[in-house]
């Protein structure tokens, strides 16, 4: 059975690029999204956690969705994070994302409230149902506080819109397991498990990393389905000090991503508070580290 991928392979979880004042930066938005997509990447994830979602508004976020739709066109997928703890806020975010052009939705697991594994369902349920673009479900306990359990993921996969899974949840056998037993796409959200979730049958990554360096990630899955493993190994191991320098610092991907996009002469600019700006001795850093895997 082949691996299906609704929104392709390389995903990025792009920034939301800001002016030096802090204000929303669509123009730097459209040469970042068309950079990404030049540069391999088969689909764009807006308004997530990258980009800053927590600190925009909605019609910040509509508005990026419609500059990125506009910019890229039919050249890659764009999907907009619509997640948040209230059912009606992201059914209206849903629909707004789908107006302005969106491919698919990113919605998260409702975070803080807890709700139990049935209220999770009908959150999920109602989304779905209230726009006609499919939906990537992200499975992120560690930040929710709520996991979806295998047995909901199983009933939301006979939902003809939940096409997708932005797999989080740090369960490789669990994944496995809903991956052989139903037709969900299963992209890795975590760095470390982009090629392993894709030895099991995952469909790609939705990757932070790729804001700097998506070329060299897309090039791990290019080579493990070209049937060259081995090959695909080493291009992994290569990536593996960056991914840890942006995703494993102590810092939020957002903050190195930026840094390092800025260091790079790409749009970022500055992250909205309460995260602060990486330090030049961290810049520093990241720009070096990069330098070395676009050398090797």
């Amino acid at each position: 059975m082949s691996t299906p991928r609704p929104f392709g392979r390389a995903l990025c979880a792009m920034v939301t690029p800001f002016t030096a004042a802090g204000e929303l930066d669509l123009a730097g938005a459209r040469e970042l999204a068309g950079h990404l997509v030049a540069e391999g990447c088969d689909g764009l994830v807006l308004n997530g956690t990258t980009g800053e979602s927590p600190t925009t508004t909605d019609a910040e976020k509509t508005a990026l969705v419609r500059a990125v739709c506009e910019e890229v066109g039919d050249r890659a997928q764009v999907v907009a994070g619509v997640g948040s703890a209230d059912t009606r806020h992201t059914v209206a975010l849903a629909r707004a994302a789908e107006q302005a052009g969106a491919h698919g939705l990113l919605v998260v697991a409702p975070y803080y409230s807890r709700p139990p594994q049935e209220a999770v369902e009908a959150h999920f349920l109602r989304v779905a149902d209230a726009t006609g673009i499919p939906l990537m479900l992200y499975d992120i306990p560690g930040r929710t506080g709520t996991r979806i359990e295998q047995a909901t993921m199983l009933r939301l996969a006979g939902h003809p819109r939940i096409v997708a899974v932005k797999d989080c949840a740090y369960d490789l056998l669990g994944s496995s397991t809903v991956i052989a037993r139903t037709s969900l796409a299963y992209y890795s959200g975590c760095e470390e498990l982009n090629l392993p979730l894709y030895a099991v049958g995952g469909a790609g990554f939705v990757s932070t990393v790729a804001n700097a360096a998506p070329r060299r990630l897309r090039a791990v899955l290019d080579a493990y389905d070209a049937g060259a493993c081995a090959e695909s190994v080493r291009l992994n191991q290569l990536t593996l000090p960056l991914a840890t320098s942006m995703m494993a610092s102590g810092l939020p991907g957002t903050v190195t991503a930026k840094a390092l996009l800025g260091a790079l002469g790409l749009p970022g600019g500055p992250v909205r508070e309460p995260l602060l700006p990486a330090g030049r001795e961290t810049a520093d850093g990241l720009l070096r580290t990069y330098g070395e895997l676009a050398a090797a």
